[in-house]
């Protein structure tokens, strides 16, 4: 994917969101670190843009969590509200298992919804997202690669060997 594939996936993905919530109240965005940050970011600018308001959107460090090291800067208020929790790959499934913790140890959310960029399949835990900027169907060995400006000079999705 260049950037305007993602540009358009991150579009379609904010119109989901605003259409199967009926609106964007009572949302959140939360980021997954690293990657899964800049990418919430987008998608809350976006909504932000279509609706004319500011989302709230925050960030979890999952590593932190499974080291059972509380990160406490966690300060967005998940209680009783929708939380799109974003990251940008979605492979097996054990990184959002690990969100998915550290989000109920944090508070009581009404609803959890999960927006990638990218589902490749292989889960190994019933675990799928709610919006997919783009399926790629992968071998176990391939590696997907996701390039944010933010780190990597350049937006685009890349897949490796």
């Amino acid at each position: 994917m260049d950037e305007k594939a993602i540009q358009r996936a991150i579009t379609r993905i904010s119109h989901e969101i605003i259409e199967k919530n009926k609106g964007i109240d009572d949302i959140c965005i939360v980021g997954i670190k690293s990657k899964g940050i800049p990418l919430a970011k987008m998608i809350a600018e976006k909504i932000g843009q279509i609706e004319d308001v500011d989302l709230p959107c925050g960030f979890i460090d999952i590593t932190a969590y499974r080291d059972d090291v509380k990160d406490e800067g966690f300060d967005l208020d998940v209680h009783d509200k929708t939380v799109v929790l974003v990251d940008d790959v979605l492979f097996t499934g054990r990184t959002i298992r690990a969100a998915l913790d550290y989000i109920i140890d944090n508070g009581r959310p009404k609803l959890i919804q999960l927006a990638v960029l990218i589902d490749r399949g292989h889960r190994e835990l019933p675990i799928r997202a709610d919006y997919v900027g783009k399926n790629v169907p992968t071998s176990r060995l391939e590696k997907v690669q996701v390039n944010f400006k933010e780190f990597d000079q350049e937006n685009s999705v890349i897949i490796c060997e």
